[in-house]
Parts: structure tokens; sequence; C-alpha cells
């Protein structure tokens, strides 16, 4: 079984590889003004989710761990809505999404669990 600090650089290295993921995706984008504003939104909320998720385990106190999880999942979550919008707007297809789009909701299911007992176990104490 793994400890805290092997899961934690799991999802390090996770939130990493998908950062990377959306930046390929982003440079396979037409240059089309529509693809280019909503790859744009879509790589800056992409690869912020990495960085959010360091923050938080470098966060001085519980409260900021908490905080700078919410701020990765709200980046998840409109990482998301751009890609969404991507393949409603038949800029892309949604098989070339359907990978990032099941990692986004892996994601977010990983974070919200942290969160979770992070939140719970500040009340029970």
């Amino acid at each position: 079984m793994k400890d805290e600090a092997e899961k934690a650089e799991d999802l390090r290295e996770r939130t990493k590889k998908f950062a990377i993921r959306i930046v390929g995706l982003y440079c396979s984008l037409a240059k089309s003004d529509p693809a280019q504003v909503l790859g744009r939104q879509a790589l800056r909320s992409g690869t912020s989710v990495g960085a959010h998720n360091r923050e938080a385990f470098r966060a001085r106190s519980t409260a900021e761990y908490v905080s700078k999880l919410q701020g990765a999942l709200q980046e998840l979550d409109e990482t998301s809505y751009w890609l969404e919008l991507l393949v409603d707007c038949s800029i892309v297809s949604a098989k070339q999404t359907k990978l990032l789009m099941g990692e986004t909701d892996e994601l977010i299911a990983i974070l919200t669990t942290i969160q979770k007992k992070v939140k719970r176990r500040i009340s029970v104490s």
C-alpha cells in the first residue's frame, strides 16, 4: 500500500502529465481565432491544475492546503468547460478529447476525495 508521500508524488506526476497533454492539444489546434481563443483558455486552466496541486503540498496551514486544492478543482472544472466548447464548436472531435475529459473527471474525483478527507479530519479535531 502506498504511503502519503508516494500518493502525493503520483498526483504531482499525474497533474504534470495532464498539463503536457493539454499543451499538446493546444499545439494541434487550427490557427483560426475561435480555436486559438478557446485553446488558450484550456491551456491556461489545464496547466494551472498542477501548479495549484504543488502549492497545496507546500501550504503552511490546513486551511491554505484546502484552499489550494479548491483552486485546482476550479481549474479542472474550467478546463472541462473549455474542452466541451472546443468539441461543441466542432474545433476538435469528441474522440480527440475523450481521454483528456476522462482524466479531468478522474482528477476531480481524486482531489474532491482528498479535500473531503481533510475537511473531515479538521471537523473531528
